[in-house]
C-alpha cells in the first residue's frame, strides 16, 4: 500500500523498550489467530478512523466476519466513496479501551451496492444517517479487506493492568504486562 507522505507512520512501531522482541512480549499473529485478534478488538472497540487517500473520519464498524473483512455502512455520494472508487487502499485505527485494544490495519476497501448486503448490516441507530431507512436509495457499503497490521495489547486485562502499572510506579519497576505484533491475516 502506498500511504500519502503526511500519512507515513514510521516502520517500526515496536516498543523501544529492550525486551519487546521477548518471546513473552512479542506475538505475530498470521491466519486465523490474526483474524480472531481482529475480530476480538473489533468487537469491543465498534468504531475506528477510516483513512483513504483524500481523507480521515471516524466509521462506525457493522461487521468483521468470520475471514477478517470489516463492513460499513456510507452513503454512496460521500467523498469517502468517491476516494474508496479510486483507489481503495485505506487504513484502519481501532482502540478498544483506555489502556488496550489499539489495532492498526492497512488493507484493501470495495464500494458496493448490494441490498442484500444492506439489509443484513442495517441497524435501526442507521437511521440517523439514513432517513428513509434500510430501504434509501443512498445507502451504500464498504468492505475491507485487512492485508497487514499491528496490534498493541495487555494480556490480562484493564485492572490487572492497571494495579501493575500502579505497584510499577510506587516501586519505581518496570511491570510490562503489554503485548504486541505484526498481523498477516
Amino acid at each position: 500500500m502506498t500511504i500519502p507522505q503526511q500519512h507515513q507512520a514510521t516502520q517500526d512501531m515496536s516498543p523501544t523498550h529492550p525486551d519487546a522482541h521477548n518471546a513473552d512480549t512479542r506475538h505475530d499473529l498470521a491466519g486465523g489467530d490474526a483474524v480472531q485478534k481482529i475480530r476480538d478488538v473489533v468487537d469491543k472497540a465498534d468504531t475506528c478512523f477510516l483513512i483513504t487517500h483524500g481523507g480521515v473520519r471516524p466509521m462506525g464498524v457493522r461487521e468483521c466476519d468470520e475471514d477478517g473483512n470489516l463492513w460499513f455502512l456510507s452513503d454512496r455520494h460521500s467523498n469517502k466513496n468517491a476516494q474508496i472508487e479510486a483507489n481503495g487502499e485505506v487504513e484502519l485505527y481501532f482502540q478498544a479501551s483506555g489502556h488496550s485494544g489499539f489495532l492498526h490495519l492497512t488493507g484493501q476497501a470495495i464500494v458496493l451496492h448490494d441490498r442484500a448486503l444492506i439489509q443484513k448490516l442495517w441497524t435501526p441507530l442507521a437511521r440517523v444517517w439514513f432517513q428513509q431507512g434500510q430501504d434509501d436509495p443512498c445507502i451504500s457499503v464498504i468492505r475491507v479487506r485487512p492485508v497487514q497490521g499491528q496490534y498493541w495489547d495487555n494480556k490480562h486485562g484493564d485492572a490487572v493492568a492497571g494495579i501493575k502499572m500502579l505497584v510499577g510506579a510506587a516501586l519505581g519497576k518496570q511491570y510490562d504486562d503489554g503485548e504486541v505484533g505484526n498481523l498477516r491475516p
